[in-house]
């Protein structure tokens, strides 16, 4: 239900009693109409405002309700058709406002969502649950100095509000300033304590992943597994730590309980046939690769096969493989540090310097392969 759906636009028609029929009827059908909306007998409510915009085509509620209805249904396009048609005939309607601009924000239309908003704003600037909703959708369009703006400005009308300390987790989470965003999600755990949303803690989480503090975010992933045992973000960001921290063993078991529920996941099989070959367990890892290569080509179990056999010692079919992925995908750079690998375990170390200035050569700075190239010309 929205927020407008709770702001009942039909207490008014309601608060006096029509002393002519037909109105009397109207508003008796408007009341009805909402009360189903907020049943959701979705049906019901259209049938009361068809019948309403039988006798006033014009009729605010009647229009607003449908659109409405049409929202609850998942038709944004139909709910937008009639909210525009509201607004032409009572232009300005807070409730036509806010329902178009939701809809639009559902339809990923950000920009025309923003500019609904700004217009309801302008008749009501304070109203808390429209800031942020410009504020999300300015995110959504990645105006990072906007949406800031506004979400500080609801945290000013009212402090610690829940929307906004998310808003700006995710805001900064975006632009990859992950402590700052670490900084809004964990005052939202200081507040609920035990009761914080798991997505709160999963995105916590996300956050030590990302600065590569995975040990600190392994108790975040174990409190929303502990809330919901089969929620993927926790088992992958849980496997994924393990992973982080050099422990295949334990990621293993996490990303087998993700495949438990998604056997064709072909990136959790590779990931689990980089714990397995991690381990030393070369049989149990191909068998992994395969699998995630049955589904669909995946350069990543091509590459963990490549490794496989280079450990086995077959560097001249490791490197056959390798060259053929590179010219599929020429800007991977992992691809060119095994290739430089299997160069060097067969002793042609100049090949393997080769091979990883081949990659500098397409004008890429990074430094992983500046770091093996400098390690390859020591050797």
């Amino acid at each position: 239900m929205s927020d407008h759906d709770n702001q009942d636009p039909i207490r008014r028609e309601t608060a006096r009693e029509p002393q002519n029929p037909e109105l009397a009827e109207i508003a008796d059908l408007s009341k009805r109409g909402y009360q189903y909306l907020k049943e959701n007998r979705i049906e019901e409510a259209e049938e009361c405002f068809a019948r309403i915009l039988e006798r006033d085509r014009e009729n605010n509620y009647a229009l607003v309700g449908l659109g409405d209805a049409a929202r609850k249904r998942g038709a944004f396009r139909d709910a937008v058709d009639h909210y525009k048609k509201c607004l032409v005939y009572h232009p300005g309607n807070n409730y036509a406002l806010f329902g178009l601009a939701d809809c639009y924000k559902a339809l990923n239309q950000y920009q025309k969502a923003i500019e609904i908003w700004e217009q309801y704003l302008l008749h009501d600037n304070k109203n808390i649950t429209v800031l942020t909703r410009v504020a999300d959708a300015y995110r959504k369009v990645r105006d990072f100095r906007k949406s800031k703006a506004i979400y500080l400005r609801v945290l000013e009308m009212e402090a610690d509000n829940p929307y906004a300390l998310i808003g700006l987790g995710h805001l900064h989470y975006d632009f990859k300033e992950y402590k700052d965003a670490l900084g809004f999600w964990q005052r939202m755990v200081e507040l609920q304590g035990d009761n914080v949303d798991i997505r709160v803690l999963t995105s916590i989480g996300n956050c030590y992943r990302k600065l590569k503090q995975f040990e600190l975010g392994v108790p975040y992933f174990e409190k929303a597994l502990a809330k919901e045992p089969d929620n993927f973000y926790a088992l992958f960001g849980l496997a994924d730590c393990y992973r982080g921290t050099g422990i295949p063993a334990e990621s293993l078991g996490f990303w087998n309980r993700i495949l438990d529920k998604d056997p064709r996941n072909k990136v959790i099989l590779t990931r689990a046939g980089d714990a397995y070959r991690s381990m030393g367990e070369y049989e149990k890892s191909a068998q992994y690769y395969e699998r995630a290569l049955n589904i669909e080509f995946d350069v990543y179990a091509v590459l963990g096969l490549a490794v496989i056999a280079r450990m086995q010692g077959k560097h001249q079919d490791a490197i056959v493989s390798l060259r053929k992925l590179i010219q599929n995908d020429p800007k991977n750079y992992r691809l060119y540090i095994e290739l430089a690998e299997c160069y060097k375990a067969s002793g042609e170390r100049q090949k393997a310097i080769e091979a990883l200035s081949d990659f500098q050569r397409l004008g890429i700075r990074n430094v992983y392969i500046q770091d093996a190239l400098a390690r390859m010309q020591r050797a």
